[in-house]
């Protein structure tokens, strides 16, 4: 009989182990209540047909299959394709451009510059404004007519833009809010190149590296896994954007900004067609779960680990 390779476990392991689980207990319950158990009542409502009129007459929703399902990727009226795109538009559009903002004002911010703690304070307070009165506070300064941005505009020989009332140019415009908002990122790149190995720049230094070479060769490889920690939470959030359209757009111009989670409301708590609109929710758990996957699977060819443990 071939004996393990593998040692036993000490009885230290094995405390610290079970310890691990019962601390794990509560977020598990967390997880299982708020994300996991809607979830499952979402996709059970998905085949029924309930509407707001079998809940004010009590009435018990009859089960009706796929058809939710079939009639949002063939109903015209729903154009849930159409929804897919701009959403997955924006969302792209808002995560490269939020880490390579948030980068570059990182790096800035991480040197030595008089009222660098100021301007750190000042490149975060966006992301801790009520989102309702960020989006209506640009649709101000984005106005065609009596918008400041505009104002500028028009002073220096430009021609005014429809920022929020174009289907070509809203999406950008609402990019554009959305990177400005995003301190949050800012901070967690801060914290990463403050623990960039300072032993890796002083023998590039010694060797003759520029900053070019440091920072591509040193700072960004060292910078990998919180880029890759930016990337999925800044996608996760921007999958989810809907307060432009609840607060200023309604889904248009046309349908540029009828995100998926603007469609769900409109089928939902706005017409009352519930299991349409968890037939959606459902349709756009799993759009943004085979995204994050996607993004998992490539970062193991582009992120670098410092100790060598990449599996």
């Amino acid at each position: 009989m071939k004996k393990s390779d593998k040692p036993p476990k000490s009885n230290m392991v094995i405390k610290e182990q079970r310890a691990a689980y019962v601390f794990l207990i509560p977020a598990f319950l967390g997880l299982s209540l708020i994300t996991y158990l809607p979830l499952l009542a979402a996709l059970f409502v998905g085949f029924t047909d309930l509407t707001i009129g079998h809940m004010v007459r009590g009435e018990a929703p009859q089960f009706v299959g796929l058809k939710n399902f079939i009639d949002i990727f063939t109903n015209p009226s729903i154009d849930f394709f159409n929804s897919i795109l701009v959403t997955v538009y924006f969302a792209l559009f808002a995560v490269v451009s939020s880490v390579v903002y948030s980068m570059f004002i990182a790096i800035l911010l991480n040197r030595r510059i008089p009222g660098r703690a100021f301007f750190r304070a000042v490149f975060y307070v966006p992301y801790i404004l009520p989102a309702v009165a960020t989006i209506i506070s640009w649709s101000f300064l984005l106005r065609f007519e009596g918008g400041l941005i505009n104002y500028f505009l028009v002073n220096m020989g430009f021609d005014r833009v429809h920022f929020l009332s174009s289907a070509e140019t809203v999406v950008p415009s609402l990019v554009m809010i959305a990177v400005w908002a995003c301190g949050n990122l800012i901070v967690i790149f801060l914290a990463g190149l403050q623990n960039v190995p300072r032993t890796y720049m002083e023998a590039a230094e010694v060797d003759g590296a520029n900053f070019w070479q440091r920072f591509w060769k040193i700072t960004i490889p060292c910078m990998t896994p919180i880029i890759f920690f930016n990337m999925l939470m800044s996608l996760v959030v921007n999958l989810q954007i809907v307060v432009p359209a609840l607060a200023v757009t309604s889904g248009g111009p046309g349908k540029s900004t009828m995100f998926m989670t603007y469609l769900m409301y409109h089928y939902g708590p706005r017409s009352g067609q519930y299991a349409t609109a968890s037939a959606i929710a459902f349709l756009f758990f799993m759009i943004a779960a085979i995204l994050a996957a996607v993004l998992f699977i490539t970062s193991k060819n582009w992120i670098f680990y410092e100790g060598g443990d990449d599996k």
